[in-house]
């Protein structure tokens, strides 16, 4: 991809923008979706190291240890109390392929457009696998037919958003403030985003989370 323009540049990684210690003691049904994802796809990885980047509540630390990963927590907010903090643009304490898999789920939209390239770089170098979970933009529709006890059947989803509207990658105008970008928006369809994965990875699957219509999910391996 490009190198991002120098107006790109000057917005920095942070921590999110609300209350972060009223947000840390909430606990909804779409955690308990999302961890539930996050442990089927790191099945498709192998190995037992695991980096969480962004470990929130907790849940998802919680799953994993309990079913036998060596977990390693790393935020660049303390709130969430993690192992190691930084921002996972910059990751020099970890030596490459420290990891069998890095989870980053609903992470990479929280940092600025300029640092995305630096973030998978870095994931890419740390880990042998990542998991990337993203949020799509809009409000979202869904018709779902199951049928028996197996719940064999088929989803449809649709999203309203402007798909016109590029993010400029500086201003944090999604989800109240909290996002740079979202999946779906002009330069940020699956597809670009499978070609910037790319570079640093193999795309191993990409897919809707018709659970909890706001994630996409790509699974990822490092290209040696």
């Amino acid at each position: 991809m490009k190198a991002e323009t120098a107006a790109q540049a000057e917005a920095a990684p942070g921590v999110m923008p609300l209350d972060r210690e009223a947000w840390f003691k909430e606990l909804n049904r779409s955690n308990f979706v999302n961890s539930y994802h996050q442990y089927r796809d790191a099945q498709l990885c192998g190995g037992s190291r695991l980096l969480i980047i962004g470990p929130g509540q907790g849940l998802d630390t919680a799953i994993f240890r309990w079913r036998g990963y060596d977990v390693t927590t790393f935020d660049i907010d303390e709130t969430f109390n993690p192992d190691v903090l930084g921002s996972v643009h910059e990751m020099p304490m970890f030596d490459g392929k420290r990891f069998d898999i890095a989870i980053a789920s609903h992470v990479l939209e929280h940092l600025p457009l300029a640092y995305l390239d630096s973030a998978l770089s870095e994931l890419a170098r740390v880990a042998r696998h990542t998991i990337v979970y993203l949020p799509v933009a809009g409000r979202h529709g869904q018709f779902r037919f199951q049928l028996g006890a197996r719940a064999v059947g088929f989803d449809v989803a649709w999203d309203v958003f402007n798909y016109f509207e590029r993010p400029d990658g500086t201003t944090l105008r999604y989800c109240a403030g909290q996002h740079y970008w979202e999946v779906g928006r002009r330069g940020f369809r699956v597809k670009d985003l499978e070609r910037r994965f790319g570079q640093y990875f193999r795309v191993m699957k990409a897919y809707r989370n018709y659970d909890w219509l706001p994630s996409f999910n790509f699974i990822l391996a490092a290209r040696e």
